[in-house]
């Protein structure tokens, strides 16, 4: 069984500080068939000309104005040539060289599955990790409660998105939660758990970051539910934060 071709996209804007981490990180994997996308939004703090100097295989590089980060992510899918599609955001890493390995193992041992998640980290500036986030005994009717499999480690094939649609421009921060509800409880993606840590994030990111994206993102959730026919409440979506305490121990 030959290889498949993995696309991964990257998406950035003036991320200058950051961005060579994670170009290092694609760089370091030990598969050999990828496709890396970077979209960059034009950013004015010389980002893309650090790509374009860092030595990494970047296959397409796109620097332009885009309508926010989802705009952005949908851009790149779009120019994917891969059987299967996975994203790695300007502030994070593949946590390890055979990530992608092991993502394009369990495609071709479980050929029936249409996607794959893993566990994440968020890290402070130090390095330090301060959380994980794992999808061990995540389950779709988790959605109603706030939950979803953390997004950095979703890899799925390209049809998916062919299929059922890209990421919708009407969210602010929750396009992601939305999309993986319609990928996974309306359409009922076959999926597999890969028990590894796939990713490391900054801590800091636009959906963490205070009590204002707090709001937001559980409007946005529950308004993510609403449209796909899953009920939940916003007093149920608060619960949550009571069970994430536990993720810190």
């Amino acid at each position: 069984m030959s290889d498949p071709l993995i696309s991964v996209v990257t998406v950035c804007y003036n991320a200058s500080n950051t961005i060579l981490r994670t170009l290092a990180s694609v760089q370091a994997q030990t598969y050999v068939n990828l496709e890396y996308i970077v979209i960059d939004g034009g950013s004015t703090d010389g980002t893309p000309d650090l790509i374009r100097a860092s030595g990494c295989q970047v296959d397409t590089l796109v620097s332009e104005k885009d309508k926010g980060m989802y705009d952005a992510l949908n851009k790149g899918i779009a120019l994917c040539k891969g059987s299967i599609i996975g994203l790695l955001h300007a502030d994070d890493v593949f946590a390890s060289p055979d990530v992608l390995q092991r993502i394009a193992h369990a495609f071709q041992t479980h050929p029936r599955i249409q996607a794959v998640i893993g566990d994440i980290q968020f890290q402070n500036a130090e390095g330090k990790t301060i959380r994980t986030y794992s999808s061990s005994r995540w389950k779709p009717s988790d959605f109603r409660w706030g939950y979803m499999p953390p997004h950095p480690s979703f890899y799925c094939r390209k049809e998916c998105f062919d299929r059922h649609g890209a990421y919708r421009l009407d969210f602010e921060i929750a396009a992601d939660y939305e999309l993986l509800i319609r990928f996974l409880w309306v359409h009922q993606l076959e999926f597999q758990y890969i028990p590894m840590v796939t990713v490391r994030m900054l801590v800091g990111g636009k959906s963490t970051r205070g009590l204002q994206s707090t709001l937001v993102i559980n409007r946005e959730i529950a308004k993510a539910c609403r449209i796909n026919g899953l009920k939940t409440s916003l007093p149920l979506l608060y619960l949550k934060y009571i069970r994430k305490i536990a993720e810190f121990f």
